[in-house]
């Protein structure tokens, strides 16, 4: 259970850390094109990457009924959320933007349990309802003082939380997939479409030095970030990946208040506060009970644990982990989990 843990941690790191660096960049270029480049070096990194580690470019593995899951993560979580969030961070201090990504944890949350009707628990439950009273301190604090026209900031960042919680409950769907892959086709799909728009629109291109420092942030901040973000999904199920993850804001608070020279109020930490109990809530979390395995077949990357104990096939590729098509027999015991891909059981 560490692994999948160590996973969205190190996600929430990587996404965390590049919005600061993001708002540094917005200064000389387009709020649009930014996006597109930042999605678009995920997507070239990632598919080089898995070109070279398999020596030639092989299937996704995907099954057909998959496809359109994916295909809506891409829209919302590649498309839409990106523009919202760049909308959102040229108007809105990059310190109190950090802060408010934490409200995407949340409308994870709400989405998965009400419907993909994934388990909860009451301890994620206070979590959520700090992070939200903590969202709600930030917002009232960002805009105090200020005319209405300081509003569309945080309502944006508020939107592209929206898309990416959308996002992450459609990605949950494929999270039994090639995570690289996943991550590569989102990127460079998302990033295409938005360059091109960006361009047609008249957004001006900025220099060489300049893109390329933009891909470099989208490799690692929105790249290998999903990677990790996927392979955690994968283990811990949506809502409590999505928890993890909201310790994003606080790295790219705590590096907005360095790097951009920002002041923080009184609101902020007391917005901070509420949302690191969130946090902590959804950290401290233990699930254990006695649950069902139905029998299913599947193929994805394990290692041969409490739920993998199949007979191999002659061409199975040898050591661990490793992947093919398995076979689980039904299996009922108690044990700590989480809704990953083997358990999503009802409660």
């Amino acid at each position: 259970m560490t692994r999948p843990i160590v996973y969205a941690l190190l996600a929430a790191a990587l996404f965390g850390a590049s919005t600061p660096f993001a708002k540094l960049l917005l200064g000389d270029v387009s709020p649009w094109l930014l996006a597109g480049l930042l999605y678009l070096g995920s997507g070239i990194g990632l598919g080089g990457y898995r070109v070279v580690r398999d020596g030639q470019w092989k299937p996704s593995g995907l099954t057909q009924g998959e496809w359109p899951w994916l295909a809506g993560a891409i829209v919302f979580g590649g498309v839409l959320g990106p523009l919202a969030l760049m909308f959102g961070l040229s108007r809105t201090p990059g310190a109190a933007a950090s802060l408010l990504l934490n409200l995407e944890a949340v409308l994870t949350a709400v989405l998965a349990w009400c419907v993909f009707r994934e388990a909860t628990d009451r301890r994620v439950v206070l979590g959520m309802v700090a992070i939200v009273i903590g969202g709600l301190l930030l917002s009232w604090s960002s805009s105090a003082g200020h005319d209405a026209g300081s509003l569309p900031g945080p309502l944006a960042i508020v939107l592209a939380c929206l898309c990416w919680a959308i996002d992450n409950n459609l990605t949950r769907q494929v999270s039994a997939a090639d995570a690289v892959f996943i991550a590569s086709v989102k990127g460079a799909v998302a990033g295409g479409v938005n360059v091109a728009l960006a361009v047609m629109l008249g957004a001006g291109w900025p220099s060489a030095a300049l893109v390329g420092a933009t891909l470099l942030v989208g490799l690692l901040g929105y790249g290998v970030s999903l990677v990790m973000f996927v392979l955690a999904l994968s283990g811990l199920g949506t809502a409590r990946t999505g928890a993890y993850f909201s310790t994003a804001p606080f790295i790219g608070a705590a590096l907005s208040l360095v790097m951009l020279d920002e002041v923080a109020g009184l609101g902020f930490w007391w917005a901070t506060g509420f949302m690191a109990i969130g946090v902590w809530l959804h950290l401290s979390e233990r699930h254990e009970h006695v649950h069902t395995h139905e029998a299913t077949a599947h193929r994805h990357m394990h290692v041969h644990d409490a739920h993998h104990q199949h007979a191999h096939e002659p061409e199975t590729p040898p050591g661990e982990p490793h992947e093919h098509w398995h076979r689980h027999e039904p299996v009922t015991h108690k044990h700590p989990h989480f809704p990953d891909i083997h358990h999503r059981h009802s409660h």
